[in-house]
């Protein structure tokens, strides 16, 4: 099991910039992912990334935009937001899963408590 902490999030004006970063703990392998849900919406699949290889997988609407990194040796997860838009207002969550990266929320097991991103036109 891996546990994840999160911080990072708040409030910024369009067109700013926030970083995100999810602490693990445990079995820290595998593959990681950035959720997003909006108020009255479906979670989604923000970015993915393979923890040993670094492989990047990223939603079409963040894409240019976002950055998933990780610390390999501080063990945490980064996700790096630029040029925001107030259609990314949301709450973010990190995630953890087994196995190979996937956009599939119900596939990852460790959830972090979340944090929002609140973006004002």
């Amino acid at each position: 099991q891996v546990q994840l902490v999160e911080s990072g999030g708040g409030l910024v004006q369009a067109g700013g910039s926030l970083r995100l970063s999810c602490a693990a703990s445990g079995r820290t392998f595998s593959s990681y992912c950035w959720f997003r849900q909006a108020p009255g919406k479906e979670r989604e699949f923000v970015a993915a990334i393979s923890w040993s290889a670094g492989s990047t997988y990223y939603a079409d609407s963040v894409k240019g935009r976002f950055t998933i990194s990780r610390d390999y040796a501080k063990t945490t997860l980064y996700l790096q937001m630029n040029s925001l838009k107030p259609e990314d207002t949301a709450v973010y969550y990190c995630a953890h899963k087994i196995g190979s990266l996937s956009a599939i929320s119900t596939e990852y097991g460790s959830w972090g408590q979340g944090s929002q991103v609140t973006v004002s036109s």
